[in-house]
């Protein structure tokens, strides 16, 4: 389990609120969950000579368009007093940019819609915590920058007496679209396989909506990254505990589109320069997810191997 977070108390409660009322963002039938765009300030930080190869396309206007489904605290997640994007990710993000001279705006979006964005062009890069797979590179690059596996939580004490390896017939909360999915399904088919009754696997668009429906009752237990199923459990007041530990640990990287020219190189060296300086573990330790940190930022570091 993740050491407890220690993001300052006003983080806290925005966490809190969107943990226990599912107030993130409502998805439509549109794959934006915002209709405006939401732009963050850039962290302070010196420009880096790597700014020289972004691609003109990208410079030409000074901003940095990001994709993110900020309903994934404490990753990305809405601010509902600000109605901005919060979150390591974000903040990791804006440093990025900063070096590179642009400015970092994030559009909040559907999580299965932001690879398709990247890839066609509508958003610059996507960061919204995409664990690196050879599918997903199929269509975008990705430079790595962190490392999660994934968590169980159930309500506290387990009630329903649920284990990943045991939960044939219980309700299982799970957000569309991530590696999770793919997870719970092989569970399920083992368990018909089995003779057993499959995993009711409840699956909400938001990450918000998966943990409401377990702090509720409405299932019996929810999977995610890691650092997700961490905070939730620190936000909720006591009332979700941690199944074990993380598993099938995996690299996070930040989708960039294939024709996207030397940018992927220049997020790859300036993560370089993060690091050395020790921005990037300050924003860790700030929200308390050092535990995921890597030493070496990789493009497209998943194989099948």
């Amino acid at each position: 389990m993740l050491r407890k977070s220690r993001v300052a108390r006003g983080v806290f409660a925005v966490a809190t609120g969107l943990i226990m009322s599912a107030c993130g963002p409502s998805p439509d039938d549109d794959d934006h969950l915002d209709s405006d765009t939401i732009q963050a300030a850039p962290a302070p930080s010196t420009t880096s000579t790597l700014a020289t190869i972004v691609p003109d396309s990208i410079k030409a206007d000074g901003k940095l368009l990001i994709g993110t489904e900020a309903s994934y605290a404490p990753n990305e997640m809405v601010d509902p007093s600000s109605q901005t994007i919060v979150g390591w990710d974000i903040e990791l993000g804006q440093a990025i940019a900063a070096k590179l001279n642009l400015t970092a705006v994030y559009q909040n979006a559907g999580f299965d819609t932001i690879i398709p964005g990247v890839q066609s062009g509508k958003y610059e890069m996507g960061i919204s915590s995409f664990t690196d797979t050879p599918e997903r590179q199929k269509v975008v690059d990705f430079v790595t920058y962190y490392s999660a596996g994934t968590s169980w939580a159930v309500l506290k004490g387990n009630p329903k007496h649920v284990m990943p390896d045991k939960a044939c017939g219980k309700n299982v909360g799970v957000q569309q679209g991530t590696i999770q999915v793919q997870d719970l399904k092989k569970r399920s088919d083992v368990c018909v396989a089995a003779g057993k009754s499959p995993v009711d696997m409840v699956v909400h668009k938001l990450q918000t909506e998966v943990t409401a429906d377990l702090v509720s009752g409405k299932t019996d237990a929810m999977l995610a990254d890691s650092p997700v199923v961490g905070y939730a459990a620190d936000q909720t007041n006591g009332r979700l505990d941690v199944l074990g530990q993380a598993y099938s640990t995996a690299p996070y990287g930040i989708a960039i589109g294939k024709k996207s020219g030397g940018l992927k190189e220049a997020v790859q060296g300036v993560l370089k320069e993060l690091i050395a300086d020790g921005t990037y573990m300050r924003i860790l330790n700030k929200w308390g997810v050092e535990e995921g940190a890597i030493k070496y930022p990789a493009i497209n570091a998943a194989t099948n191997g």
